[in-house]
């Protein structure tokens, strides 16, 4: 594993200052604190049904490209995780008073949703080894904060756990993802994969994630605090 080691730990520590703008993103810090609007919780929910509705699209993609049999089953898994995380967003929904349909027909910020532009790109061009790191990478401060969104929405906003699944679902990483994942990268860099793709991967993914928390804050209070 010593590739993936060496890049992993290069894409980490390019992305170490993004990767703590994130967890102390002032965004959750908001909701920890109680001060989002209600109907600002709407709009994460909303924007979150059209960036997995994309990732669907963009991992099957990635399941139909890559037919060796641990790349294609560590994909499924992901698009397992995205089809459950889909489906909780109806608890999260109907926890905020509002339908799927509202969901549906939220138009998403620019800023928002370039993370799963970037995804789709990914799904159609990226090497399997540059979208397991970006995930990898990626995954810990998420889960992080829907952790701490979870509990945030139950104390503050009169959640209850079954409206909070959506948060639960990523607070903790999947038994053997991370294994998975770095043997995806491991393989690929020593067939075909580029590196310095790979490392590209990871902090563009890392900069969309900031752009969505940073474009959600900036919609409820303004110009993200520096």
């Amino acid at each position: 594993m010593e590739l993936a080691k060496s890049v992993l730990e290069v894409a980490r520590r390019d992305t170490a200052a993004v990767a703590e703008q994130l967890r102390a993103h002032p965004y959750v810090a908001a909701v920890e604190a109680g001060r989002l609007p209600r109907q600002d919780l709407v709009r994460f929910a909303g924007e979150q049904w059209h960036i997995i509705d994309s990732d669907l699209r963009s991992v099957a993609l990635l399941v139909s490209r890559f037919n060796m049999s641990f790349f294609r089953q560590f994909f499924l898994d992901v698009l397992a995780g995205e089809r459950a995380a889909f489906e909780a967003l109806e608890p999260l929904a109907d926890g905020l008073g509002v339908s799927w349909s509202d969901l549906q027909r939220h138009e998403p910020f620019a800023g928002a949703h370039a993370y799963t532009c970037y995804m789709a790109w990914l799904g159609a061009y990226g090497s399997a080894a540059a979208v397991a790191a970006a995930y990898l990478v990626n995954f810990p401060a998420w889960g992080e904060n829907c952790g701490r969104m979870s509990a945030a929405l139950q104390k503050n906003y009169g959640l209850r756990p079954e409206h909070v699944a959506f948060f639960d679902l990523f607070a903790s990483p999947a038994p053997g993802f991370d294994a998975a994942a770095t043997n995806v990268i491991e393989a690929d860099l020593a067939g075909r994969a580029d590196p310095i793709g790979v490392r590209r991967a990871v902090r563009l993914l890392q900069a969309y994630e900031l752009m969505y928390w940073d474009t959600l804050y900036d919609a409820s209070f303004g110009r993200v605090e520096a």
